[in-house]
């Protein structure tokens, strides 16, 4: 599926990018050191997810400063272009695919074999998917190397990978979900619902990847956070963590990979019209 002209053309109001308490505590989080094994054993790790905040009976994953009634009028929330959009998008996908791609090269020393292996392999293909369809649509990449916060390591530990994943999964749901409100402040309910079917995706692949990883439960948000407060602050936050930071030792490409899996359906973002 194409994106039309006319929402590509679209032009929203410059508004300058404020991550302000979103993004600081979506960073302490990243920066917060903490045991691998107690990451995947922890009952607390079940509740933190991506975010490394621990929440109370009946709390929203929202800063101090956002109210309830705010949370679901979406006041106060930056619109980026539909071309930043795209581009920061099919950037994330890059990541995913490179993040994946390295996984599967070292399935063996990660322990991944039958429905986990497959799972991973599933979610390489899906991630490229999005990347082609965010890049044929106007997406313009800002990068095609990354590093990882645990550099090698990351592939050498089934916990280290799994950590990762789970991080870089839940900041790829906040975005989308993002994306969604963007979409919709800027009258582009198409736009909006194919950002809401790839968040869906991601949402898959970081249950998944819990489940891999022996989290209980696999699926443990009710709500799924928003910690982004639009998609153009993600390359920051994602480059504080340690993502887009390549250097000898911890420095990986990303290269297409083939999306032949008759298992992989749905590659169009196909939609019942009203």
């Amino acid at each position: 599926m194409k994106i039309s002209n006319e929402q590509s053309n679209a032009t929203p109001a410059e508004v300058e990018l404020t991550p302000e308490v979103a993004n600081a505590t979506l960073m302490a989080s990243f920066n917060r050191t903490r045991s691998r094994r107690t990451l995947l054993k922890s009952a607390v790790a079940g509740a933190i997810g991506a975010t490394g905040l621990t929440v109370g009976a009946g709390a929203l994953f929202l800063s101090p400063q956002v109210t309830h009634a705010e949370a679901i009028s979406g006041s106060s929330c930056t619109i980026d272009s539909i071309k930043t959009i795209l581009s920061v998008a099919a950037t994330a996908e890059r990541l995913a695919v490179t993040f994946y791609t390295n996984g599967l090269k070292e399935a063996n020393d990660l322990g991944l074999s039958g429905a986990s292996l497959a799972a991973i392999k599933a979610a390489q293909i899906e991630e490229q998917i999005h990347e082609l369809f965010f890049v044929a649509n106007g997406g313009s990449p800002l990068a095609s190397t990354f590093s990882f916060p645990h550099g090698e390591d990351t592939f050498d530990s089934l916990e280290l990978f799994i950590e990762t994943q789970q991080q870089l999964e839940g900041v790829f749901d906040s975005a989308f979900l993002a994306a969604i409100h963007e979409f919709a402040a800027m009258g582009q309910p198409v736009l909006a619902r194919i950002a809401g079917q790839i968040a869906t995706i991601e949402s898959e692949h970081r249950a998944l990847g819990r489940f891999i990883g022996g989290l209980v439960p696999a699926d443990n948000w009710a709500f799924a956070p928003v910690l982004i407060p639009s998609v153009g602050a993600a390359p920051d936050i994602v480059k504080e963590a340690g993502y887009l930071s390549p250097r000898p030792g911890n420095s990986f490409t990303y290269h297409q990979v083939s999306t032949n899996d008759e298992g992989v359906t749905f590659r169009e973002p196909e939609a019942v019209g009203c």
